[in-house]
């Protein structure tokens, strides 16, 4: 009786041995939870969501992703909006990369609220805000969606593409609002 006892405990522990193996393996490698930490992505992400980020996509323009904060132990998410040899401007709320002006539909509901003649985005080139002609290689150049309270590359500059933690792609958390992220 001793010894059946003791080859099923030591069967139920291999298995909880292996699959905290592979989920670490996941975890590390694969995909990792996080969680959005103040209103800089509103609405499209809100202070204590839970999102999963995928460690092993390719990173779009207008992707969120989340990153190691350049000035700050904190991680960030953000929109990446430039990529290596990009140039970027913002004039009259409109954004402009390497001379072709893009719709940012997800800023749609900020500009909504916004004031007649307000500007969601103050005007910038990229120049202005770095020094920088284009992106240097091996960075992105990011904004967040709530312009008006995000701290993004507009004070930090460029982030590393090292700093990149993942790409958000699903919200865990609330329930009400489970569901991929476009």
């Amino acid at each position: 009786m001793d010894n059946k006892f003791v080859a099923e405990l030591l069967s139920w522990l291999k298995a909880l041995l292996i699959a905290v193996v592979i989920v670490l393996l996941c975890r590390h490698f694969l995909i990792t939870p996080s969680i959005v930490k103040g209103e800089s992505m509103l609405p499209n992400l809100e202070d204590g969501d839970r999102i999963i980020l995928s460690k092993i996509s390719q990173i779009d323009r207008f992707d969120e992703i989340a990153f190691k904060a350049p000035d700050t132990d904190d991680n960030y998410v953000k929109r990446v909006i430039g990529f290596p040899g990009d140039t970027i401007e913002m004039k009259d709320d409109q954004l402009i990369i390497n001379g072709e002006t893009f719709e940012e539909e997800y800023l749609d509901e900020h500009k909504s609220n916004l004031a007649e003649g307000e500007k969601l985005t103050p005007d910038f080139t990229l120049y202005e805000l770095t020094g920088e002609e284009v992106v240097p290689e091996d960075t992105f150049f990011v904004l967040g969606d709530n312009r008006k309270v995000s701290k993004d590359s507009r004070s930090f500059g460029f982030i590393d593409k090292d700093s990149v933690i993942g790409d958000v792609k699903m919200r865990i958390w609330p329930l009400s609002s489970f569901g991929l992220i476009n």
